[in-house]
């Protein structure tokens, strides 16, 4: 008679806990990116192997004031104040995603966050509406936990997406990280054929920059 198999013995799966502790622009980067300080507990100490880390990131509209001229600003994204008990809402910000590496009780690892300046995408006009104070963001984890078994096996663990953390970023620290690549600048995309024809216009009047192309149809519009 064959002998049962023996179960195959395993490690109870480790309890994380997520914080945010900062944020901060990352000098010298090929775009304006924001490093996000992110403290991992493994709350029974248990090692980590590493982690395969899944970050979302949202930005809690609801959950500060804006004055006269931010409101005047969100028009486009919200629409008029008196609206504002329904369309105010949660934006999507970003998904990234971390190799943390080994880790006991505790890790602090940077989340990179790359900062788009283009103001056709909902998160950045937000963002660019706000004169100063704090961006109250919601950090939303997901991904997979490696760690060892009772013999040292590798075993895995999903991250549910209930594992969460808070954060108020300055909206002066996201200023610095867009201002260090675009001092005093905004960006404005035109269908190509509109493009075309600001070139052509700029090249009929010998003008020497897209500035002095645009002061000059404005002011001509005034005239008119």
């Amino acid at each position: 008679m064959a002998t049962p198999a023996s179960p195959i013995a395993t490690a109870a799966p480790p309890e994380l806990a997520f914080s945010v502790l900062d944020a901060a622009r990352v000098p010298f980067s090929a775009a304006p990116t924001l490093a996000f300080s992110l403290q991992i507990e493994s709350l029974g100490g248990q090692a980590i192997r590493s982690i395969l880390l899944d970050a979302q990131i949202q930005i809690g509209a609801r959950r500060r004031a804006y004055d006269p001229g931010e409101q005047e600003a969100l028009f486009e994204l919200f629409g008029a104040t008196k609206d504002w008990g329904t369309s105010l809402r949660t934006l999507l910000w970003t998904r990234t995603t971390r190799v943390v590496p080994p880790f006991t009780r505790d890790t602090v690892v940077d989340l990179p966050v790359v900062c788009s300046y283009d103001l056709e995408v909902a998160a950045s006009r937000y963002f660019d509406a706000l004169q100063d104070g704090e961006v109250p963001l919601e950090f939303l984890f997901s991904g997979t936990v490696f760690y060892s078994g009772p013999g040292g096996g590798l075993q895995t663990i999903r991250i549910s997406w209930e594992q969460e953390a808070a954060y108020r970023l300055p909206v002066a620290v996201w200023r610095q990280t867009i201002d260090g690549h675009f001092p005093g600048t905004a960006w404005l995309r035109l269908q190509r054929d509109s493009f075309e024809r600001l070139r052509a216009y700029r090249s009929r009047h010998a003008l020497a920059t897209w500035e002095d192309a645009l002061d000059a149809l404005l002011g001509e519009g005034e005239a008119g």
